[in-house]
């Protein structure tokens, strides 16, 4: 798939069959996200694969939206590390590119993906951190739902001509 046809045609897919995902896709989908930018290059993120259906469940109920985690193959927790960056704004951003990496491989490659956001939100970085057993300097930013895509959404209209401004307002 080509870049500009994954980035214009990628959609949040929720639903997913029972067909499984190997680890080794899910490998790529972790590879492809640390190729993402990261300020001044530190690259502060580590990656929890979520593979057991017993924790995918229990994500479902500590995450507000996430009940599609309950039919999901896998789930990928985006944190960043404060002992490697330690400005948490540049955390947010760099796992926020990760993330968004993630997103796009997983469409390039057929899969349905959904963008969990953990970060900002106190008691989903709390009850996240607790249930997968997070260091302290591990900070939770966003979780991703991932699965064999059951369903096809169309791509929609997104360009607003009136916000697009050249060289001033």
């Amino acid at each position: 798939m080509e870049v500009l046809d994954a980035i214009l045609s990628r959609r949040s897919i929720r639903k997913y069959t029972d067909i499984k995902i190997s680890n080794e896709t899910i490998e790529k989908l972790v590879e492809a996200a640390m190729y993402a930018p990261s300020a001044k290059n530190l690259r502060p993120w580590h990656f929890i694969i979520i593979n057991k259906k017993e924790a995918l469940l229990r994500l479902s109920v500590a995450h507000p939206y996430g009940s599609m985690l309950k039919i999901a193959n896998h789930a990928i927790l985006v944190c960043g590390d404060s002992e490697i960056e330690k400005m948490e704004d540049y955390i947010v951003q760099d796992c926020s590119a990760a993330t968004q990496n993630i997103l796009l491989a997983a469409h390039a490659m057929g899969l349905g993906a959904v963008w969990l956001g953990v970060h900002p939100r106190k008691k989903r970085i709390n009850d996240i951190s607790k249930l997968l057993e997070l260091p302290k300097n591990i900070i939770p930013v966003s979780l991703i739902s991932i699965g064999d895509p059951a369903e096809k959404k169309q791509r929609p209209k997104r360009v607003i001509p009136e916000r697009i401004h050249f060289n001033k307002w």
